[in-house]
């Protein structure tokens, strides 16, 4: 069974998880602080937090994490601005496997999952020189809306982070 799965997170692949985003998910672009960056992932077991995985022959590849929230009520359009949004938190894969449509594959499912939670708007952000992660943005349909000094999340390079949003249909 060498098939690659891809499938939700559940509270036993938290250790994993944690694992893999230290190792490597660690480059100058990437703010990961342990302590905070490990509670998010702790949350996947109240459901508080969903991750999208993928894994092979039992090996964890790489994942999406994402939450439902109210943190970007001040960007949305006046008459969504009660609605939840999505925020995508984490996405993590494994070195030898970039440039293989991985990432934008669990990113897509981690969309997918929010839009069947009756998600309409997402964000998601990225240190603005880190041109993986904006293409990997890109082909999913987000657009970029904002940068901003970031010198505490960024202290490499410009120091600045990008928001991206993507609008689902209704």
């Amino acid at each position: 069974m060498n098939e690659l799965q891809i499938r939700m997170a559940r509270a036993d692949d938290i250790t994993g998880m944690c694992a893999l985003i230290f190792e490597h998910g660690e480059n100058p672009w990437n703010h990961l602080p342990r302590a905070e960056v490990t509670a998010h992932l702790q949350n996947i077991s109240d459901s508080s937090v969903e991750a999208v995985l993928a894994e092979r022959a039992g090996e964890l590849l790489g994942f999406v994490s994402f939450q439902v929230t109210r943190y970007f009520a001040g960007y949305q359009a006046a008459e969504r601005s009660e609605w939840v949004q999505g925020y995508i938190c984490e996405a993590v894969i494994r070195r030898e496997m970039a440039g293989q449509g991985l990432g934008s594959r669990l990113l897509g499912k981690a969309v997918a999952r929010l839009a069947e939670l009756g998600v309409v708007d997402i964000y998601i952000d990225r240190h603005e020189e880190n041109a993986a992660s904006a293409g990997m943005m890109r082909k999913a349909g987000f657009v970029e809306i904002e940068t901003y000094e970031d010198p505490e999340r960024r202290p490499n390079g410009s120091r600045r982070t990008t928001l991206c949003y993507l609008r689902l249909t209704e």
